[in-house]
């Protein structure tokens, strides 16, 4: 390793001297650090492949962690700490760092990691993908898209089980299909599985098929989506939604391969390659008893970890102008632009929906414009407009759960039910009205046309819940 390889970050300075002296002596240079805060900077403009980060800082290294393994030339962190308690070693590994070492290390220990992870950057940099990934659809070019990416090409390189999780809206299914694009499979058939839309009567027939006669309704022989998927990629979405019942057959699946179509006497093959993806924390429902835990050790495969949109805010730019261009296509309408300020409204916003939202957002954008070959910000829907005057005055709203009055939890008396379901019905109203409103931009016809009101309920709801019509 070169002599800028190394960073050491830790607020005793007779420790971080030592360790350079010691590290010296064995002909291994470093430099060192004693503010986390100027060693931010030192890694942005650095080129250091390995931090060693101790606890001694005043502003708590370890939760620098998830920040310093973001930087661009994304550096191995190795934590180096005091604290021998298992749970704070297991949150470092979970966050990213490559080792968690007591304080002070062994420094034989300290070289051969230093060394593993020299010989991790070779090979990685020697088996880079040589040609361009097929994104089908997936948009941007920030650092955290890019390590996703990279994920994918290796993840479709190898037949293993790939695991997808990310928020709400980020594309999971777009990442199962580049795996399955990608992969040798890809002139096979990408069947999706909607966990949480299988309906507990019929999960066993829509997965495995069923026989002519194998139950009332049973008129013809039906191929299930296991069978569908043969040769090709079978993509369980929202895997953590998977009945109980369901998680034990589907285990024995993907053990064998075979399976029993419902009302059949003998077994059948498929030759599916396997991607889930989740919203979840399975750990946690596996602890809970909510998700087998023989099954989710055998759908962690590959792991890949989709960022939210907050965290790669640097591609809206690039997702607004394509999002723009898809639709008006899509409507045959000339393309549209939009204002600087129409940006700094999406880059301001904090997308609890994520890409999906944003998609949904464009469009309703592009609705508003009308003939207009500009958009502005008065074109975005109300609601995310005030989100972001309110975040720029430095008042951020409440989550929107708090604004539903949860009887339930709380210590406040119980109502009748009769009192509840009305306070529950009015507060649905009114969230339906505003982005009703939002939606058809305070056009009576248009928003008849959209909810199925007659003219007079609708007035009487938007007098009746003081609703601005824009």
């Amino acid at each position: 390793m070169s002599e800028t390889d190394i960073l050491i970050i830790d607020g005793d300075v007779g420790y971080t001297a030592k360790l350079c002296e010691d590290l010296a002596r064995h002909g291994v240079s470093a430099v060192c650090c004693n503010s986390l805060a100027r060693a931010m900077g030192m890694l942005h403009t650095g080129n250091y492949r390995v931090v060693l980060l101790g606890d001694d800082l005043p502003d708590k290294g370890i939760d620098a962690l998830a920040a310093i393994r973001e930087i661009p030339s994304f550096p191995e962190v190795i934590l180096v700490s005091r604290n021998r308690d298992p749970d704070v070693a297991e949150r470092c590994i979970r966050e990213g760092a490559w080792d968690y070492l007591l304080k002070p290390p062994n420094i034989q220990r300290l070289f051969v990691l230093v060394d593993r992870i020299g010989d991790y950057w070779r090979k990685r940099s020697s088996t880079r993908p040589p040609v361009a990934l097929r994104r089908g659809g997936i948009v941007g070019s920030s650092r955290m898209l890019q390590l996703a990416l990279d994920n994918v090409a290796v993840a479709a390189a190898n037949e293993s089980n790939v695991m997808l999780i990310g928020e709400t809206g980020t594309g999971k299914e777009l990442f199962a299909r580049a795996v399955h694009e990608n992969s040798p499979r890809r002139k096979k058939s990408f069947v999706v599985v909607d966990c949480a839309a299988l309906p507990d009567t019929l999960a066993e027939s829509l997965l495995f098929g069923h026989e002519r006669g194998a139950f009332t309704s049973a008129d013809s022989q039906t191929i299930g989506l296991i069978r569908q998927a043969d040769g090709g990629t079978l993509f369980l979405d929202e895997v953590g939604e998977l009945p109980l019942p369901i998680q034990r057959v589907f285990l024995r699946v993907l053990e064998s391969r075979t399976f029993r179509p419902v009302g059949a006497t003998t077994e059948v093959m498929s030759d599916f390659r396997l991607v889930s993806a989740t919203n979840r924390d399975l750990e946690a429902m596996v602890e809970s008893g909510d998700f087998r835990r023989d099954l989710f050790y055998r759908l962690h495969g590959s792991h890949i970890q989709l960022p939210s949109l907050r965290e790669i805010s640097e591609d809206i730019n690039e997702m607004t102008c394509h999002f723009i261009r898809r639709h008006c296509q899509r409507l045959n309408l000339e393309n549209k632009g939009f204002s600087p300020d129409f940006l700094a409204a999406l880059l301001d916003y904090d997308w609890p929906g994520n890409i999906r939202e944003m998609i949904n957002t464009v469009e309703q954008a592009i609705a508003q414009a009308g003939s207009e070959s500009i958009l502005y910000p008065r074109h975005l829907p109300r609601r995310l407009r005030s989100r972001v005057v309110r975040r720029t005055l430095g008042g951020e709203p409440a989550p929107a759960e708090s604004k539903h009055q949860d009887f339930c939890h709380d210590a406040s008396p119980l109502p009748s039910l009769k009192s509840y379901r009305a306070i529950q019905t009015a507060l649905i109203e009114q969230d339906y009205l505003n982005r009703l409103m939002d939606q058809t931009g305070g056009d009576i016809r248009r928003a008849c046309e959209v909810s199925g009101l007659s003219r007079a309920r609708l007035y009487s709801l938007i007098k009746q819940h003081g609703i601005e019509r824009g």
